[in-house]
């Protein structure tokens, strides 16, 4: 209950739903985004069951830190392969096969992949294995030089057991891109679910029959386990459509050439988010423990609406900018992009407001309880609010980054990239004496303005996105609803301390009706400005 009134929240998702019942739908972009959202919302939920979970059996220290040390390398892998880097290379050349060769010539290319592919991570996995007590010192460089040989101990050992998730991952996104490419979005979408899922499992169920100090170890076994349940869950789906991989090398090596040098710099240039995050944990191994659980549990909470909107968007978007541009249909192209456009403008900007004002509510019904103190609510809180300024920066990079995937140009989004990495690494520095942790996610939100804006302006002087009419009128309208909503919730919502004097019933209550009352000012002040969402449901 808990979890599912915290989770509206994201109200701006709940207008995808509500207004697609009252409207007749008849683009396909509209419905597969929706599809994908609603798959994905569901894996999001499972997410902060997992999370909840964790942080209240573990709640932030020694052994979370080492976890999440151990977690996020793997993890920021399955970030670049199965919701960034390895779809916007493959996708786009899959569709053109798919557009202008007969089957057979797709086959190869898919056989030729998946050798490649398997043969190149296997080796990958086998150097992680054993390298990785190094990997944990380099990305927590803190621990290393403060002889914290405890830490660096307990998560190289984890380390060990999540990083050959890196192999059954990479293999399923394969497989999801495939499905992707076939309009099969709800399968890739869901499969995150299962991570979640086998991660509750171990936690509750596993956990125990560990001692006391290795406990948390039983996660790692849980990030394992889901990785061979997300791969043969695909695998039926795939057989409906005739296209479970036969791995064989000398099938198309022409295809897989290309993919390969898309891949390189697709991975650094739609990854650049995360690498932010990496360099932040790594700055963070530096300040005091629990600094590193801050972050994580602090993103958890942003990552819901970027996963729920923004990936989902990018990833139906991506097929269809990429049929256009093989197809040379560029009207079709740019009225896309737009159109994508204006929906993260829709639903990013009051997601991002309603999560900073109501960012330690939401962390108090959602994670204080048992081993989570009123003083990492505090913590958490700063970072969240922090994170939350530059969510419509890291939904924006998503979508943006498919108008040049799509071209299969992959030059400038690196080359951007780059500015934006050092931007963030610049801010680090200066924002982290005098803000601690949260110094750290508020350069990475500004990072991120930085990276979606280079990568719009290139769009732009390039051809690439035409701006379509009314789009002055569309941001006044937006931003006087945006400012109905801020101002209701800073003025009315009571204090924090108020919220942990509560008990769960009413911090639930409170919080639901809050959420509904910045939802119904959201929407009434769209409804004054003239602005009907439901019409957008069928543009392009």
């Amino acid at each position: 209950m808990c979890l599912l009134n915290s989770g509206l929240l994201w109200y701006p998702f709940v207008f995808l739903i509500f207004f697609n019942q009252f409207a007749r739908v008849k683009q396909h972009l509209f419905k597969s985004t929706l599809v994908v959202s609603c798959m994905t919302t569901l894996s999001r939920v499972f997410g902060l069951v997992r999370d909840i979970v964790i942080a209240s059996l573990f709640g932030p220290g020694m052994g979370m830190d080492a976890f999440i040390v151990a977690f996020r390398i793997p993890n920021f892998l399955r970030r670049l392969f199965a919701e960034g880097g390895f779809s916007q290379a493959f996708v786009p050349v899959l569709s053109e096969y798919k557009e202008q060769r007969p089957p057979a010539a797709v086959r190869a290319l898919v056989d030729q992949t998946s050798a490649t592919l398997g043969l190149s991570l296997l080796a990958t996995t086998v150097i992680g294995v054993i390298a990785a007590p190094a990997l944990v010192s380099l990305f927590a460089l803190g621990w290393f030089f403060g002889g914290e040989h405890q830490k660096l101990a307990l998560a190289g050992y984890m380390l060990r057991i999540t990083f050959p998730y890196l192999l059954l991952i990479s293999l399923t996104a394969f497989a999801g891109g495939i499905l992707n490419t076939y309009r099969r979005f709800a399968v890739p979408a869901f499969t995150p679910v299962l991570l979640n899922i086998s991660l509750i499992t171990c936690a509750v169920w596993l956990a125990p029959a560990f001692p006391e100090e290795q406990r948390v170890v039983a996660l790692a076994w849980g990030v394992i386990l889901a990785g061979v349940v997300q791969l043969l869950f695909q695998f039926p789906f795939l057989h409906q459509l005739g296209m479970v991989p036969r791995p064989g090398l000398n099938r198309d090596r022409e295809g897989v050439r290309r993919i390969i040098k898309l891949l390189i710099p697709t991975l650094f240039a739609i990854s650049i988010t995360q690498i932010n995050l990496l360099v932040d944990t790594l700055i963070a191994s530096f300040l005091v423990t629990g600094s590193i659980s801050w972050l994580y549990f602090s993103d958890r909470m942003v990552e819901f609406p970027l996963g729920i909107f923004g990936i989902a968007l990018a990833t139906v978007i991506l097929p269809s900018l990429s049929a256009h541009h093989a197809t040379g249909s560029w009207d079709s192209y740019h009225k896309t992009l737009d159109w994508a456009l204006r929906w993260v403008i829709l639903i990013a900007l009051p997601a991002a407001a309603g999560l900073a004002l109501l960012a330690k509510p939401v962390l108090i019904v959602m994670f204080q309880y048992r081993e989570f103190s009123p003083h990492d609510v505090e913590m958490a809180g700063r970072s969240l609010m922090a994170y939350s300024l530059g969510l419509p920066g890291f939904i924006l990079i998503k979508v943006l980054s498919t108008g040049f995937f799509s071209r299969q140009d992959t030059k400038t989004p690196v080359t951007i990239g780059v500015i934006a990495m050092l931007t963030n690494v610049v801010l680090n520095l200066a924002l982290v004496v005098p803000l601690a942790h949260a110094g750290l996610a508020l350069a990475t939100s500004l990072a991120a303005y930085v990276n979606a804006g280079l990568l719009f302006a290139a769009l732009v002087k390039r051809g690439h996105y035409r701006r379509e009419p009314g789009w002055v009128r569309y941001l006044w309208g937006i931003g006087f609803a945006l400012a109905v909503m801020a101002v209701l919730l800073h003025v009315l919502v009571p204090d924090a301390g108020k919220w942990l004097d509560w008990g769960i019933p009413d911090r639930i209550l409170q919080l639901t009706l809050w959420i509904g009352a910045g939802a119904a000012g959201y929407l009434l002040a769209l409804y004054v400005t003239g602005i009907r969402p439901h019409r957008m449901t069928s543009h392009p």
